[in-house]
């Protein structure tokens, strides 16, 4: 049986799901308990995040509670803090087993050490950038990102990583996760005050991409100056200076800050939400010069996240351009163009084809008449892809139009004991006198010019009959 404490479900000592010994708390919120356990099997630490008793009777507390652990499990990256199990108390309290971190929230670092250098401030959001562009490719916008959400950690190398956590009041937009129960039915106002953009504010439900943006300026900004840009005595007048006054300059609080960076979040915390970064991948792009090699490690990833993490919804205009771009570099390419050269090469290779098929008909139109053979017309000049092929292209004209004229006029020259040659680049065959035999006709030019008239015709000779025995005997 647990022990149950005042407004804790479970203590140091006990005993959760037979596999995780609570060690030491970690940490209280609203609506959650975080212990420090150990895994007796892997005999591995890990952390334990339960429900107040108090949150366990409301209905809406326990679907952020599973939200939360659901969102994180999709998101693959190194820089959401891993989720190991889901369970139940034996009360039924809702638990979740996640890796455990040893580190500090940036809020605590920011209290510790006051305003972070400019580098350190960009290398740390920049990796909180990389996780929630993955969470937004695949639906999820966060909702509740500040500093006490964004944990620095340590690698096995022993540089930073931060960690994004608490997806707990996250807005999933993928259709197959089914509603966002009873928060979506009603005007709940989620999240932080202070890290929260105006259309937040007026309703939580409608919400994008670019609320989180909002809140990743809200944190370069306190990162930098050591206080968030909107401060006030009561949430009436906070909630008043988000919706209606414009954002404190950056510089105005920190006059080492580069004025382009300045600019940058001032844009991220616009009113509009048009006129901000319409994806982390552009805000992720503006941010990187100002880090170090981390940041821009951070840029290459998320550009990564952005072209193969499959999207649930429609993206962004930001993002419309790319099959733009990849299509112009295939019709463009060098030289020329791509589809330009194989176009030439396909008038080359079509040209080339039929020249030699004119002179295939050509031979086969002399065979049957029985006198000579038609030489095929060489193509050894022809080059696929090589200026050639404009030529070859425009004897092919020539020769397809006199097709016709061309046959005949090779039939005649076969009937006149004439040998018909390689037709000429005008598209005229070429003939010469057979050696021994007195040509039939001649031309009328020919004939008004000497005033003599042509010579009767002479019959041809008719080649002697195949006796059907050497006939049968050519296919024995």
């Amino acid at each position: 049986m647990l022990t149950r404490m005042a407004s804790r479900p479970i203590a140091p000592g006990d005993i959760v799901a037979a596999k995780f010994r609570i060690d030491h708390l970690l940490g209280e919120g609203g609506m959650g308990v975080v212990f420090g356990a150990h895994h007796l099997t892997l005999n591995e630490r890990v952390a334990i995040k339960v429900l107040r008793p108090e949150a366990t009777s409301e209905p809406e507390a326990v679907a952020r509670f599973l939200r939360e652990a659901r969102a994180a499990v999709r998101i693959k990256g190194e820089h959401v803090a891993r989720v190991l199990d889901v369970g139940a108390l034996d009360d039924g309290t809702p638990y979740m087993a996640m890796e455990y971190l040893e580190g500090a929230d940036l809020a605590t670092v920011v209290e510790r050490q006051g305003r972070l250098p400019v580098a350190a401030t960009i290398d740390y959001v920049m990796q909180a950038s990389e996780a929630l562009a993955e969470a937004h490719a695949l639906g999820i916008v966060h909702r509740d990102v500040k500093p006490s959400n964004l944990f620095l950690t340590k690698r096995v190398d022993g540089t930073p990583c931060v960690k994004v956590l608490d997806f707990g009041i996250s807005k999933v937009t993928n259709l197959a996760e089914g509603p966002e129960f009873s928060m979506t039915q009603t005007q709940a106002v989620l999240g932080s005050p202070q890290y929260m953009a105006p259309e937040q504010m007026r309703s939580s439900r409608r919400v994008d991409a670019r609320t989180d943006i909002w809140s990743l300026g809200t944190i370069v900004h306190e990162l930098l100056t050591g206080e968030p840009p909107f401060s006030a005595q009561t949430m009436t007048e906070l909630c008043a200076m988000i919706l209606q006054d414009p954002a404190p300059s950056l510089r105005a609080r920190r006059s080492d800050v580069p004025h382009a960076l300045d600019a940058i979040v001032a844009r991220c915390l616009e009113k509009d939400p048009s006129r901000r970064p319409a994806s982390v991948l552009e805000l992720a792009q503006q941010l990187a010069p100002f880090g170090t090699g981390i940041a821009h490690a951070a840029a290459a990833r998320i550009v990564g996240v952005d072209r193969h993490v499959g999207v649930s919804g429609p993206r962004l205009q930001s993002q419309a351009s790319t099959p733009a771009l990849a299509s112009s570099s295939l019709t463009q390419g060098p030289a020329g163009g791509f589809w330009r050269s194989r176009r030439v090469t396909l008038v080359a290779s079509v040209s080339a084809a039929l020249v030699v098929a004119i002179g295939v008909i050509s031979l086969s139109l002399t065979r049957l008449r029985g006198r000579t053979r038609v030489e095929p017309v060489p193509v050894t000049d022809v080059a696929l892809g090589t200026p050639s092929a404009t030529a070859s292209a425009t004897t092919l004209a020539s020769a397809t139009a006199n097709a016709p004229a061309l046959a005949e006029e090779v039939a005649n020259a076969a009937d006149a004991g004439l040998v018909a040659e390689t037709p000429a680049p005008s598209g005229k065959a070429v003939v010469t006198k057979k050696p021994g035999v007195r040509p039939l006709a001649t031309s009328s030019a020919a004939s008004k010019a000497s005033g003599a008239a042509p010579p009767p015709p002479t019959p041809p000779e008719r080649p002697a009959p195949v006796p059907a025995a050497t006939a049968s005997s050519r296919y024995d």
